[in-house]
């Protein structure tokens, strides 16, 4: 006698009050994205095969002319070059520092509050205050060297902003004082999930203080060093208004501080070829969403799975 299979309850389909429910409080975020991200995308790529001034109908058709001068052109190599540095800088400067002081912070003293709202300030501070600020102050004849040569320290008073072998550091510098405080908030947040009972049992087993963070803190900390690095290398990749507003157009390239984005608007907005910015934009937009996608697949990939629940 053949054994009846076992019975399988049928799973019961979304209604459509649920799929109005779900329409209603969905579409307009995706209308937001679709209007704002995916169609000025595509329209990127579409005057990217023009050569177009920026008005009127684009009618200069080029093909792929424009990524294959992109592709050759030294000064976007270079570009390229100083956004991998900073990505690359921006990790290992930032990075260790903003885990340091939120071990500080997670400590219990005087004055905890205080200090936390002092390192996030520059962060909500506006770029263009912070770049007019920095390129005052860094000038030759500006406060820094100022007090360089008050202090008796004169010799080493430097063009901060010209010299190709400080600006790099300089940026370095400017990008870590305004964004590190992002990422200590960010630790800062992740440490408040961390159980306490850990770092309980690990004193009572005669843990130091030290093999307690390395040991319990960091490794539970991990998922959030990894989003912060997401997003810094994202941001890196994608460094505009600070570069513009400090170095200008033509310095930046000079300097050695120049990147894809302000290679995209002096090449493409200010030389009135709208179509080669454009096409600038695609290669911006598709280099960063290669290394977001290989990121995701090898960095990430155990977090979001953990993340996910499913059943059969």
């Amino acid at each position: 006698m053949q054994a009846s299979p076992p019975y399988r309850p049928r799973r019961r389909g979304i209604g459509w009050a649920q799929r109005l429910e779900i329409a209603a409080l969905s579409g307009p975020a995706i209308l937001m994205f679709v209007g704002f991200v995916i169609f000025p995308v595509l329209m990127a790529g579409y005057y990217g095969f023009y050569r177009w001034k920026g008005f009127g109908a684009p009618t200069d058709f080029v093909g792929l002319d424009n990524y294959v001068t992109i592709l050759q052109d030294s000064l976007f190599h270079e570009a390229l070059w100083h956004n991998g540095q900073i990505v690359v800088l921006s990790l290992v400067l930032q990075g260790p520092i903003a885990v340091g002081l939120a071990l500080l912070l997670n400590q219990k003293m005087r004055g905890q509050s205080i200090i936390r709202i002092l390192i996030f300030v520059p962060y909500v501070i506006a770029e263009v205050i912070v770049g007019t600020a920095w390129s005052l102050m860094l000038q030759t004849n500006g406060a820094v060297n100022d007090v360089l040569r008050s202090i008796g320290l004169g010799w080493l008073a430097e063009d901060w902003l010209a010299n190709p072998q400080l600006a790099i550091w300089t940026l370095m510098l400017i990008l870590t004082w305004k964004y590190v405080g992002f990422a200590v908030i960010l630790f800062l947040a992740g440490m408040q999930n961390i159980p306490e009972e850990l770092s309980e049992a690990a004193a009572v087993d005669g843990a130091s203080y030290w093999q307690t963070q390395w040991r319990i803190t960091l490794p539970l900390l991990g998922p959030t060093i990894r989003i912060w690095a997401f997003l810094s290398i994202i941001g890196a990749l994608q460094l505009f208004d600070l570069v513009y507003i400090i170095w200008g157009q033509y310095v930046a390239s000079t300097a050695g501080t120049s990147t894809m984005a302000t290679y995209m608007v002096t090449e493409g907005r200010n030389a009135g070829n709208y179509g080669y910015g454009n096409a600038v934009a695609v290669v911006l937009f598709v280099i960063s969403m290669i290394i977001a996608l290989v990121y995701q697949r090898f960095v990430l990939r155990r977090d979001t799975e953990g993340a996910l629940t499913g059943g059969r």
